[in-house]
């Protein structure tokens, strides 16, 4: 049980590092052409989906941490709270998409590499401090926010979800040259 734990672990810990170099071959390699350019599918400029593949990983801290609390609670609690989350997708719709046409405005390229630089560290640190007992606690999602929201998460599956997000979008990026 151990040694399965310890390959999900060394798994994850390379899904972040690839994810992480492959957004900075992105953001590094695009023009401020390709960066302003629509994207494929969405609304939103390359620049503007860069930034929302980033906050992926930065709505982890607070995700983790609602995670530790409901998935300690009887899950008739979490999933209560999920479908309440569901009933306001549209709002949160609205917000998912203004988010990053703000967030890529003020961090830009430069600092949006840090930025994922850092949360990408702060990941495995946290990844590596996880005991055991809390990488199974679970609870229910609002699968209406998000296509890899599965109805039940644990602390493991949640470690995977940024990454999965990350190479679902990545695949709409219209960017030409290296950055594609």
């Amino acid at each position: 049980m151990e040694d399965a734990a310890a390959a999900d672990r060394r798994a994850i810990h390379e899904e972040l590092e690839r994810a992480r170099t492959t957004f900075h071959r992105l953001v590094d390699g695009a023009s401020d052409a390709d960066l302003r350019r629509g994207t494929e599918g969405t609304r939103w400029t390359n620049e503007q989906l860069l930034f929302h593949m980033l906050f992926g990983y930065i709505l982890m801290r607070p995700l983790l941490t609602l995670l530790r609390i409901f998935g300690r609670l009887p899950p008739g609690v979490s999933r209560v709270f999920a479908r309440l989350l569901d009933a306001g997708t549209k709002p949160f719709d609205v917000v998912n998409y203004l988010g990053p046409v703000g967030g890529a405005r003020v961090l830009g390229r430069r600092r949006m590499g840090t930025a994922f630089d850092r949360v990408i560290a702060w990941l495995h640190r946290r990844l590596d401090a996880e005991r055991e007992a809390d990488l199974a606690l679970a609870m229910h999602y609002p699968t209406r926010w998000d296509p890899f929201f599965q109805d039940v998460m644990t602390v493991a599956d949640l470690y995977r979800y940024p990454t999965q997000h990350f190479d679902f979008h990545r695949r709409q990026l219209s960017l030409t040259g290296e950055g594609d």
